[in-house]
């Protein structure tokens, strides 16, 4: 297990230096610069401001100096956010968009594994068919379709909710809807399949030929083994929802990572953006390496390698 371990993190060290260098030669190819868009000041104020950064130096040497400076600790200072670091940025604003992701994950995975359940409890009957619907219409509607149809029912129709930032609990409900709706719906198909998929099993059938019920059956014996998928899904979806929360925080004007990571875009924040990739990266990549190390302790049978 451990030797496991140390080669997985090696693998995931490659695999955020491989992002980080993509990330950092892409957007620098892109035409223009984060002081072009400044009408207010003149050319040669931007010259001044593009040797204060560095920007002026080759290429390939500022990927040095960045790689350099970000194996230190160092992600530099925000281009565009005078006189504040990007790890302050990122650390301030992190803690919002991880909590609203958190959220949903947890509301997905307690509702997603008992819908699936019962659907394939329910076979081929009522409530397995209106929640192959719901399944269905949950992973069809994306996440700013679902916020403006809340936005529009809840917040200014039935104005029931509030609209703006994350002041009261009340003001999680609509974000934290948009969010689960998709990885919910998702869950709950896979549960279903990979529930009706176990429950075909030679072990499951000796447990029903011993008389067990199907409740007992399903949720004692066969469960354990279903659900390594939506484990497997796990790691994907909390980084999904991390990044697809970029969209939600825009519409709900919630101070999170996601806003400042469009705005980074945006302004051709150079800086900003290779911290906020290098840390959804990072979180990506762990959240599979523990997911991973799960499939251990779910199943004792699986042999890491």
């Amino acid at each position: 297990m451990a030797k496991y371990i140390v080669k997985r993190v090696a693998m995931g060290i490659l695999s955020i230096f491989i992002v980080a260098t993509l990330t950092f030669f892409l957007m620098n190819l892109v035409p223009g610069g984060p002081f072009v868009a400044e009408k207010s000041i003149s050319a040669e104020a931007q010259a001044a401001l593009a040797a204060k950064y560095g920007l002026d130096k080759p290429l390939f040497q500022r990927y040095l100096t960045y790689m350099g400076d970000f194996v230190r600790g160092d992600m530099g200072v925000s281009l565009r956010q005078r006189g504040r670091t990007v790890s302050d940025i990122i650390f301030s604003k992190f803690p919002v968009s991880a909590r609203l992701a958190g959220i949903a994950v947890v509301i997905s995975l307690l509702l997603g594994i008992p819908l699936g359940c019962l659907s394939a409890y329910n076979r081929g009957k009522f409530w397995d068919s209106a929640i192959i619907v719901f399944a269905t219409c949950g992973i069809a509607i994306p996440s700013f379709i679902s916020s403006v149809l809340l936005l529009y029912l809840l917040g200014s129709k039935l104005n029931l909710l509030p609209t703006v930032g994350l002041n009261t609990l009340a003001s999680y409900i609509m974000p934290v809807t948009a969010l689960a709706i998709y990885p919910t719906a998702y869950i709950t198909r896979l549960m279903r399949s990979s529930l009706l998929d176990v429950m075909g099993q030679d072990y499951i059938r000796t447990a029903k030929a011993k008389g067990l019920s199907n409740f007992k059956m399903i949720f004692k014996h066969a469960l354990r083994n279903a659900i390594l998928p939506v484990v497997t899904y796990v790691g994907p979806m909390l980084a999904g929802l991390m990044t697809g929360s970029f969209v939600v925080e825009k519409i709900f004007t919630i101070p999170g990572l996601g806003r400042e990571f469009v705005s980074s875009i945006v302004n051709r924040d150079y800086t900003m953006v290779m911290g906020t990739t290098i840390i959804l990266a990072t979180l990506i990549i762990t959240a599979n390496v523990i997911v991973d190390i799960l499939y251990k302790v779910i199943d004792p049978r699986i042999n890491l390698k």
